[in-house]
């Protein structure tokens, strides 16, 4: 089983789930596999989903394992791009800042739900 962070909300998919492509936004991806306890839980910066009958696919330009994600490193980014948020009043500035905070926000939510295991 794979859970996604589509952008309406979690996607859970199945084995002989339905042909599917769809946006996928920065989040946890969780990866179930049969015969194993544990699930691996990786971290995507967003991209897209596919879905063919034997084969699951996810394209995004940063994908890092849950258990590599650094939390100091991540709550110092966060810290820099808010005082950078506060500092910069210029549109195409305050969104590219806004879109690196939603990243660090779901880097830290992966740290959080690979401790809750």
């Amino acid at each position: 089983m794979v859970v996604a962070p589509g952008e309406s909300g979690e996607l859970g998919i199945l084995p002989q789930h339905a042909p599917l492509l769809t946006r996928i936004k920065p989040g946890t991806v969780k990866i179930k596999l049969v015969g194993k306890d544990e699930e691996e839980v990786i971290y995507v910066s967003g991209g897209i989903l596919e879905v063919q009958p034997r084969a699951l696919t996810i394209l995004a330009d940063t994908s890092i394992r849950a258990h590599d994600l650094d939390e100091a490193k991540v709550m110092a980014a966060k810290q820099a791009a808010e005082e950078a948020l506060t500092n910069r009043a210029s549109g195409q500035d305050r969104a590219l800042v806004v879109a690196e905070l939603a990243q660090l926000a779901a880097q830290l939510q992966s740290i959080q739900k690979l401790r809750k295991r």
